[in-house]
C-alpha cells in the first residue's frame, strides 16, 4: 500500500464473502494499469456487521478493513470514506466488478474543473427480457439527471463538503448523495458525469433471488409505500435490502 494513495476505492460489504474475491481480482486489474501506479489505489472494505469471512477475505487480500456496527448502507459508505487516504474517492458495490481503465478514467475526468464527479454506469452480468425491459425502464432517469450507477466518484474534497451520505435514509442514499454532488457543483458551475467507457458489471443476484421482472413489479408498490410511510412497505424494504439470502 502507498503512503500516499491517489485513488481511495470503498466498498461497503454485508456478508459478501461469496462476490467481493471476484470483485477485487478486477479491482487489481484495473490497479496495475492505472498511471499512478497499482500502489496509488487504496481498496476499503466498510465491513457491516458481517458475520461471515468478509473482513477475512478482505485483510488477505490486502484491502484497509474498516468495522461498520450500524446496519446502515448510508453508515458503511460513509464510513469508508472517511477512512479514505486518497484525493479521489470512488464507491462499488461489492457484488459489482470493475472495468479494467476505472481508475485512469475517472482521474482524466476530474482533471477537467467542470466536473464535480459522476459514475461510471452498469452493465449486468446476464441478460434476459424481464433485465432488459427494466433497464430500459430506468435509463430515462439516468439520462435526464446524469445520476446512475457503478463507480460513484468525487473528489475527497467534494465527498466531505457535500455531507456524505444521508444516514437517516434506508434506502436511495447513492441517489441522495449524487444530488447533493450536483447542488455543490452547480454553485461552481460544475456537473456530475457518466463514463459509459468503462462501465461497471452489476450482478443480477437480486433478480435471480425475487424473478426477472420483480423491479416492475414489485419495486413501484415498495417506492409508493416508502412515500407513504406505510408499515408493511418499510418492513418489506428492511427484508429487501438488509435481510439478504446469503
Amino acid at each position: 500500500m502507498s503512503a500516499t494513495p491517489r485513488f481511495s476505492l470503498v466498498i461497503p460489504a454485508y456478508n459478501e464473502e461469496r462476490y467481493l474475491p471476484r470483485l477485487l481480482d478486477s479491482v487489481e486489474i484495473a490497479a496495475r494499469s492505472y498511471t499512478h501506479g497499482a500502489a496509488a489505489a487504496e481498496v476499503i472494505v466498510a465491513d457491516n456487521a458481517s458475520t461471515d469471512r468478509t473482513a477475512e477475505i478482505a485483510r488477505q487480500r490486502g484491502c484497509v478493513v474498516v468495522p461498520v456496527a450500524k446496519r446502515s448502507i448510508a453508515a458503511s459508505r460513509n464510513a469508508g470514506g472517511q477512512a479514505a487516504r486518497g484525493a479521489i474517492v470512488g464507491f462499488i458495490d461489492a457484488d459489482m466488478q470493475i472495468h479494467p481503465g476505472t481508475f485512469d478514467a475517472i482521474e482524466r475526468a476530474l482533471q477537467s474543473d467542470r466536473i464535480v464527479g459522476g459514475a461510471t454506469g452498469i452493465t449486468l452480468e446476464r441478460w434476459s427480457l424481464g433485465l432488459a425491459l427494466t433497464f430500459a425502464a430506468l435509463m430515462p432517469v439516468v439520462w435526464v439527471t446524469s445520476f446512475d450507477s457503478g463507480v460513484v466518484f468525487c473528489r475527497r474534497s467534494d465527498f466531505e463538503a457535500s455531507g456524505g451520505y444521508d444516514e437517516r435514509l434506508r434506502v436511495a442514499e447513492d441517489v441522495d448523495f449524487l444530488l447533493s454532488l450536483r447542488r455543490l457543483g452547480k454553485k461552481q458551475g460544475r456537473r456530475l458525469t457518466r463514463l459509459r467507457h468503462v462501465k461497471a458489471i452489476a450482478s443480477t443476484r437480486k433478480f435471480d433471488e425475487h424473478g426477472d421482472w420483480h423491479y416492475l413489479t414489485t419495486i413501484p408498490h415498495l417506492a409508493l409505500g416508502l412515500l407513504l410511510r406505510r408499515p408493511s412497505s418499510l418492513q418489506a424494504i428492511e427484508r429487501y435490502w438488509y435481510e439478504p439470502r446469503r
